[in-house]
This record gives C-alpha cells, structure tokens and sequence, in this order.
C-alpha cells in the first residue's frame, strides 16, 4: 500500500516538477499562467454573480450568462492544472499548509456550487430570460463569498510558507 507522503514525494519527482524547480524563469510563467487564470475566473464569476443577485438589471442574463459560465469553467481547468505544476515543486510542504487546504476545499466547494447550480432547472429558466429564483440568487452570494475566499487564502499561502 502507498502512502501519502509517497505519493507526493512521486508527485515532487514529475518532470515536469524538477523542470519548473530548476528554473526560474519556467516557475514565473507557470506562476504567471495561474495568476492568469484566476484573473479569468474572477473576472467572470463576479460580474456574473452581481448579475444574478440584482445588480446590472439591464444586462440580460441569456447573453452574459452561458458566456461567462464557461470563461469560468476555462479558467478553473487553466488554474488547476497550473495549480497542480505548482503544487509540485513543493507538494509535501504544501499538503502541510493549511492555507493550501483552505484554498483547495473552496475550490472544491465553488466548483460544486456552480455544477450544482447549473442542473437546476432554476438557472435553465434564467439563462433563457425567466426569472431570478432565490436559489440561484443564493447561489450566487455564495459563489462570491467561496471565491473570494479562495483568492484570499491562495495569497495565505505564501505568507505561511517562508
């Protein structure tokens, strides 16, 4: 049986780890790639959850809905698999952060929100124009609290680290 200190000690031991560990310049961009990507998450998710809780009233949500959705979804991919070239440079110290568990349990939690969210038959009526229910309202002041939170704790990080 392995355990989970083995697995990260393999995880820390990918090429593609040992490359970005060895150069600086490989980490800036791979760090500058996850920035990135949070920018495109952020910058969708909150405009659209403004929208979702009353704000913006003449901005229809069937035109910025499904676009903002899926920049969304395509920057949390981006993030996560800069993330995870992030992660193992240092996995065994990062498994250990609890700024890094924080972070990752609110990913986790925004991600459900927003699947959990997009099979309702609520958020089908809004983004085809009919009206805002309370849970998708709901929804969205949770999405923005759970990512807000996870930027922040991404910047705990750091701070925990040195």
């Amino acid at each position: 049986m392995t355990s989970g200190a083995e697995v990260l000690e393999w995880i820390g031991a990918l090429p593609f780890a040992v490359a970005i560990r060895r150069s600086a310049l490989l980490y800036l961009f791979v760090n500058a790639a996850h920035i990135l990507s949070i920018g495109i998450i952020v910058g969708a998710i909150l405009p659209l959850d403004l929208r979702l809780i009353g704000f913006f009233g003449k901005v229809p949500i069937p035109a910025i809905g499904p676009y903002l959705s899926r920049a969304a979804a395509t920057g949390i991919a981006l993030a996560i698999i800069t993330g995870f070239c992030l992660f193992s440079v240092r996995p065994l110290e990062y498994a250990g952060n609890p700024a890094f568990l924080t972070k990752i349990t609110l990913l986790a939690l925004g991600v459900v929100n927003a699947v959990l969210l997009h099979l309702t038959p609520q958020w089908r009526a809004a983004v085809k124009g009919g009206p805002l229910s309370w849970r998708v309202r709901l929804s969205a002041l949770l999405s923005m609290a759970i990512w807000t939170g996870a930027v922040l704790a991404g910047r705990w990080i750091g701070f925990l680290s040195e």
